[in-house]
C-alpha cells in the first residue's frame, strides 16, 4: 500500500508502514459513531425505518440564542384600567395608554356610541385591552345598571349595551339627636347622602340646622335602598320624612305626578317644602348681629339701625342667590364693601355685602338660580371681621329675613287628588318607623 506523506519528500516505506497504522485505526474507531448517525438520519426521515428516539424540545430551545426562544412564546393582549381624572378626555387617556388614535375615531363615528364614549366624569374606570397599542376591547359603567361594552371584530367593533338592573326596597329609619345630627344617623345606619336629603332639600327652610338643633329632638325617614346582585349600593329617594324641632312636628312626602309635570317634597297639606327664598344663603358659623334698628355700630360708636343679618364665615366661603331672580348690581358700594344686588320681582330685592370677590356667574343683567353661587365671603368695606351682610327689601324696605315668611308653591288643585293617594300611603308607612327604629318596610 503507498502511504503519502503530506509534509512533502519522497515516502518512506517503514514510516509510511507505521502511519498508515495509525490512519486507519482512527478511522475504525470513528466508523461506528458515524454509522450510528446515519441510521438515525434515515430513521426519522423514514419513520419505517426503525422507531425514531424522542427529541428534547427544552434542551432544543435552550441551546438556541435568547431572542430565539422569546419568538416561541405568544404575547396576549395587554390590560389597563384608568380611573378618570379631573379635566381627562377620552383622547388623552388613549393616548396616555399609546393606544391607535384611528380606533377611538371609528367608534366616534357611531353616534350613538360616541355620546356614550365622551361624557367621561371624574371616577369614572375605563378598561382597555389591547396588542401593541391596537385597541382589542373597551369597557366602561355609563350608570348603575348600564355598562358600554366594545370588542373588536372581523369588521370592525362590536358594541354592547349590557344591563344589570337595581333591586329597591323601602326602609325606615329612626333616630334621636344626643350630639350632633349625622351623629344620630350614622349610629340609626341613615348615610350622609339621605341626612342631607332632610336638611337640604326638605326641611332646611324651616329648620335652621346650625343653630336650632337641641339635644333630645328626633326624626324618622322613610326611603329606598339600591341593590345589585344582592350588593347594597346605595340609598335612593327619600320618600317621606317626620322631624321634631324643640317639640315642633315638621313632615315632608315626596311627590312626583304621573304627567311628570309636578315633583318635589311637600307638607301634608299639599304646601312645597322649597320656599322661594333661603333665610341663609350660605354656611355660617354664627350670627355676628342680628336685624336691629336700634343697634350700637361697632365701627363708628354710634346708634344705627342694622337692617340686615351679618352671618359669619370664614374668608373664600360660598355665597348663594337666596331666590331666583336678575343681578341688577356688581360692584363697590361704600361701606357694604364689595356688593351684589338681586332683583327676584314683585318688589323683592335682596343684597350682598362686604364680598372678598365675586364669582363668574355676577353679571349685571344675569339670571341666576336660588342656590347658584354669586360671590365669596369677605371683610371690604366697613367691616370687622369676614362675613356676610345680607338685606331683604321689599319695594325698597328693609324686613327682617330670619323672621319674615317665605312664600311657597302649592299643589296645583288638579293634581290634589293624586297628591293626597301619595302622600297618605307614604306617611302611613313612615307612621310604622318611629315604634320599630330599624324596619324594613315592603318593597316597592
Amino acid at each position: 500500500m503507498l502511504s503519502i506523506d503530506l509534509r512533502g519528500g519522497k515516502p518512506n516505506s517503514g514510516d509510511a508502514a507505521a502511519s498508515a497504522h495509525r490512519r486507519w485505526l482512527v478511522a475504525g474507531m470513528g466508523m461506528p459513531l458515524l454509522a450510528i448517525t446515519i441510521i438515525a438520519l434515515i430513521s426519522a426521515r423514514n419513520p419505517a425505518a426503525g422507531s425514531p428516539r424522542p427529541v428534547d424540545l427544552t434542551a432544543l430551545v435552550a441551546s438556541q440564542p435568547a431572542t430565539v426562544a422569546a419568538a416561541a412564546e405568544v404575547a396576549g393582549p395587554d390590560s389597563v384600567e384608568v380611573t378618570v381624572q379631573r379635566n381627562d378626555t377620552l383622547d388623552g387617556i388613549f393616548r396616555s395608554v399609546g393606544l391607535d388614535m384611528a380606533a377611538l375615531a371609528q367608534l366616534r363615528a357611531q353616534p350613538d356610541v360616541r355620546k356614550a364614549l365622551d361624557i367621561v366624569r371624574p371616577g369614572d374606570i375605563i378598561t382597555l385591552t389591547h396588542m401593541d397599542g391596537m385597541l382589542q376591547s373597551l369597557n366602561r359603567q355609563i350608570s348603575d345598571t348600564l355598562t358600554l361594552s366594545i370588542s373588536r371584530s372581523s369588521d370592525g367593533f362590536a358594541v354592547n349595551y349590557i344591563e344589570n338592573p337595581l333591586e329597591t326596597e323601602t326602609v325606615g329609619r329612626h333616630a334621636r339627636i344626643e350630639s350632633s345630627l349625622f351623629e344620630a344617623g350614622q349610629q340609626a345606619g341613615i348615610s350622609a347622602e339621605t341626612i342631607m336629603t332632610l336638611a337640604n332639600q326638605m326641611f332646611g327652610w324651616d329648620i335652621d340646622f346650625a343653630l336650632d338643633i337641641r339635644q333630645g329632638d328626633e326624626f324618622s325617614v322613610l326611603y329606598d335602598q339600591k341593590y345589585q346582585d344582592g350588593q347594597y349600593i346605595s340609598d335612593g329617594r327619600v320618600l317621606a320624612a317626620e322631624f321634631v324641632n324643640q317639640g315642633k312636628i315638621h313632615r315632608a312626602v315626596w311627590f312626583e305626578s304621573t304627567d311628570g309635570e309636578v315633583k318635589g317634597y311637600f307638607s301634608p297639606d299639599g304646601h312645597g317644602m322649597r320656599k322661594a327664598f333661603l333665610r341663609a344663603p350660605l354656611d355660617f358659623t354664627r350670627i355676628s348681629s342680628g336685624f336691629n334698628l336700634h343697634r350700637l355700630h361697632p365701627i363708628l360708636g354710634i346708634v344705627r339701625a342694622h337692617k340686615g343679618v351679618d352671618y359669619a364665615a370664614p374668608t373664600g366661603t360660598p355665597i348663594w342667590a337666596a331666590g331666583e331672580g336678575r343681578i341688577t348690581f356688581v360692584g363697590r358700594k361704600g361701606g357694604y364693601g364689595n356688593v351684589v344686588i338681586i332683583d327676584h320681582g314683585k318688589g323683592i330685592s335682596t343684597v350682598y355685602g362686604h364680598i372678598s370677590r365675586f364669582s363668574k356667574a355676577a353679571r349685571v343683567g344675569r339670571h341666576v338660580q336660588q342656590g347658584n353661587i354669586i360671590a365669596y365671603v369677605g371683610m371690604t368695606g366697613a367691616a370687622t371681621g369676614p362675613h356676610l351682610h345680607y338685606e331683604y327689601r321689599i319695594n325698597g324696605v328693609h324686613k327682617n329675613p330670619a323672621t319674615l315668611p317665605m312664600p311657597r308653591t302649592e299643589i296645583p288643585s288638579r293634581y290634589l287628588s293624586e297628591f293626597q293617594a301619595q302622600a297618605g300611603s307614604a306617611l302611613a308607612r313612615l307612621d310604622l318607623t318611629s315604634s320599630a327604629p330599624q324596619q324594613r318596610l315592603a318593597s316597592r
